[in-house]
């Protein structure tokens, strides 16, 4: 299982090929957010951050049948079509790298301690986390999914 926080872009195709090469995997599930339309920073702190991601891989391991999973998330200043974050999981079949993989995003955008300013025309403002955000992650809690 690999977790990295850094401000260096990653190659999706190199990522994929990496968690791609047991015998046993018959999926593969991946996720990339990209920056929309309007420059932006992250921040984080390091150490507690990479500790929050890989306690959400391990939460999912618990819950799905995964050979292995890659979560990368970027920091620093991002502009508009940049790559924010990537979530590869590797498993036997679709249903547990599809389930994994959604997991792990809904409780990136939670659990895990990122710091997010737009920079628009009128100024820079933090923003706040997102009750859309939230009732994904819940949704895991009562078993819906």
């Amino acid at each position: 299982m690999k977790v990295a926080v850094q401000r260096e872009d990653f190659d999706l195709g190199a990522e994929v090929r990496a968690i791609s090469k047991n015998a046993t995997i018959g999926a593969v599930a991946s996720f990339v957010g990209l920056v929309r339309d309007v420059r932006m920073t992250l921040e984080h702190y390091p150490g507690m951050t990479e500790r929050a991601i890989r306690k959400i891989v391990e939460e999912a391991a618990t819950r799905w049948q995964l050979i292995d999973c890659t979560v990368i998330h970027r920091y620093g200043e991002l502009a508009p079509n940049d790559q924010i974050v990537l979530v590869a999981v590797a498993s036997a079949h679709r249903g547990d790298a599809f389930a994994a993989c959604e997991f792990i995003m809904d409780y990136l955008k939670t659990r895990a301690p990122f710091w997010k300013k737009e920079h628009r025309a009128g100024g820079a403002t933090w923003v706040a986390s997102r009750g859309a955000d939230d009732e994904a992650a819940d949704r895991w809690k009562q078993g819906e999914r």
